[in-house]
């Protein structure tokens, strides 16, 4: 086995992905997964808690990048403001990454285990989002609305960077979904 070679978590990634996709998420074990990356079992559970962790980390990058540039941006920003500069961070996470992003919605979208959890993770992202705008002293009902409206601009620009053919990045989709926002909500 590949004990001491580089990037074993990115490794376990790419062939849970793989079996993931070609076997479907049920029929793949951790065993398989282990064996395709060169590496043991042992070694995916330093990684992951379960196969699932694969796919959801536990402690999720996305909502630590998320949660800190809200809280960093300018106080003097309107809620919906500081949440766009947030937004426009996070798209860091993803350059170079289309691909992976668009394996793994196919398999959760295969599943519907999977997609409940990507549901429950959404509804966490947009409760750690709600809290730090009210620590930044945004009241309710706003701080949550705000969240909300966050974490639904993301999935809606996040979905249409990965089922679209052209190559716009995620940056461009996520400002033209909040600019969308924006107009629907626009007193007229």
């Amino acid at each position: 086995m590949g004990r001491w070679e580089p990037n074993a978590r990115g490794r376990l990634e790419q062939a849970a992905l793989e079996l993931y996709g070609e076997r479907g998420f049920e029929q793949a074990t951790v065993a398989e997964i282990a064996k395709r990356a060169g590496l043991t079992e042992r070694t995916f559970f330093r990684h992951f808690a379960d196969k699932r962790e694969v796919l959801f980390p536990g402690a999720s990058p996305l909502e630590e990048l998320f949660a800190k540039n809200l809280a960093d941006a300018p106080e003097s920003a309107a809620p919906i403001d500081a949440m766009a500069a947030a937004l426009d961070a996070i798209t860091v996470m993803f350059a170079d990454r289309r691909e992976i992003a668009q394996r793994r919605q196919a398999v959760i979208a295969a599943n519907a285990e999977l997609q409940e959890r990507e549901l429950v993770k959404l509804a966490s992202l947009s409760a750690a989002l709600a809290d730090t705008l009210r620590r930044r002293g945004v009241g309710e009902p706003a701080a949550s609305l705000t969240a909300e409206a966050g974490v639904a601009v993301f999935k809606v620009a996040f979905g249409r960077w990965i089922s679209e053919s052209n190559e716009r990045d995620l940056g461009h989709l996520i400002r033209e979904s909040l600019d969308e926002l924006k107009a629907v909500t626009a007193a007229e």
